[in-house]
């Protein structure tokens, strides 16, 4: 939760519950917005086939399911060839699965508790995540199981994945229906990203990062026809000067992939724990430079209805950020493009899953004796 870290104790707001249940948030006493909690799912206490709660094998941030495919990892493992951790120094992955989640999850398991999350809940999208796996064989663990989620709900997919340097890997996810993949080089500058991420450095090294950006940028057109495609970027900002996170959005842009940043918390327990977190004026120009950047390249960013991931900010959410009246003058025509363009992509998404839905109706049950019964 964002409030038991010791850095919230310093925050200017303040929640205040009311008798009636309403959560006020206040700054100075002030009311500023009110907050509303999001309910527990009924499914979480569920359990799969194999009997295991369903709280452990996916989580809803916000509209969309992530589900961490694989076993922790191996970059937080210590093993022959890698006598101290080496994770990512901001990251709790290491603390969190077997903890909240579990580490190991089987097809059925997973298939078990997304058709369950998807009776109850209008998900916009279910998102994979899969860390470092020595063997290099995470794509192969994930294709399958990513393939049968399209195929039995026909939802938006994506992937987040380490890079890998082989372009079929990349182009049989994209065959199999994915709409997204995702690569988290954290940092843009080439010193904080060998500091603060010390095995990606060492095994795939920050250009790896890009060289996939561009590798499955180039895939577009090569997946099931009406399947969008989008290639995200993923930073922190507040690990590296707002100079270098803007380079990096800028990178993105420039090749046409939607850059994703999300602001660096020092969570409990983690490497970086003791490191306080950016101000907001600090980190106010980056997101407000990523709102501007996405809009005026006339990228895709909002075309997905009703997403809403709970630890990332997305372009389009930055919007009130940009307080530049000049900017925002100039950026009028390219956001009615948009908008547009973002009504005919959500038409033709909400046509599919209706038309998805209907196939995968139940049936009634079948009369013997009939022309249709075995």
């Amino acid at each position: 939760m964002p409030v038991v870290e010791p850095f919230a104790a310093k925050s200017p707001y303040e929640l205040v519950v009311g008798d009636d249940g309403r959560v006020d948030v206040r700054r100075e006493g002030r009311h500023v917005a009110e907050a509303r909690l999001a309910p527990r799912p009924a499914w979480y206490d569920r359990v799969t086939p194999s009997g295991r709660p369903m709280h452990r094998i996916a989580t809803m941030q916000g509209t969309v399911l992530a589900v961490y495919a694989g076993s922790v990892c191996e970059f937080w493992v210590r093993s022959e060839h890698r006598p101290a951790r080496e994770n990512c120094r901001f990251c709790s992955v290491g603390l969190n699965l077997g903890a909240d989640d579990d580490p190991a999850k089987t097809e059925e398991e997973i298939l078990a508790t997304v058709h369950a999350a998807r009776r109850e809940h209008p998900l916009a999208y279910v998102d994979f995540n899969c860390g470092h796996a020595d063997d290099g064989g995470h794509l192969d663990r994930l294709l399958p199981v990513v393939a049968r989620v399209k195929r039995e709900t026909g939802l938006l997919v994506g992937v987040q994945t380490p890079p890998h340097p082989d372009r079929a890997r990349w182009a049989a996810l994209r065959t199999a229906g994915v709409n997204r993949v995702s690569f988290c080089f954290e940092l843009f500058d080439p010193e904080r990203f060998r500091e603060v991420c010390p095995g990606k450095h060492r095994v795939h090294g920050q250009r790896a990062y890009l060289d996939a950006v561009e590798t499955c940028l180039a895939l577009g057109r090569e997946g099931p026809r009406g399947e969008p495609w989008v290639v995200n970027g993923e930073m922190v900002a507040g690990l590296e000067p707002p100079a270098a996170t803007i380079a990096g959005i800028d990178w993105l842009v420039a090749r046409g992939a939607v850059p994703t940043v999300c602001v660096f918390r020092p969570l409990v327990g983690t490497d970086l724990a003791h490191v306080a977190p950016p101000r907001p004026e600090v980190v106010r120009p980056v997101f407000a430079t990523l709102y501007e950047r996405c809009v005026a390249a006339g990228l895709p960013v909002g075309a997905a209805h009703d997403v809403r991931p709970s630890l990332v900010l997305l372009a389009e959410e930055c919007r009130d950020l940009v307080d530049d009246p000049e900017v925002r003058r100039r950026l009028r025509p390219a956001e009615r493009r948009l908008a547009l363009r973002r009504g005919v992509l959500r038409a033709a998404l909400a046509a599919r899953r209706v038309a998805s839905a209907a196939l995968r109706a139940p049936r009634g049950p079948r009369v013997p004796g009939s022309p249709t019964a075995p």
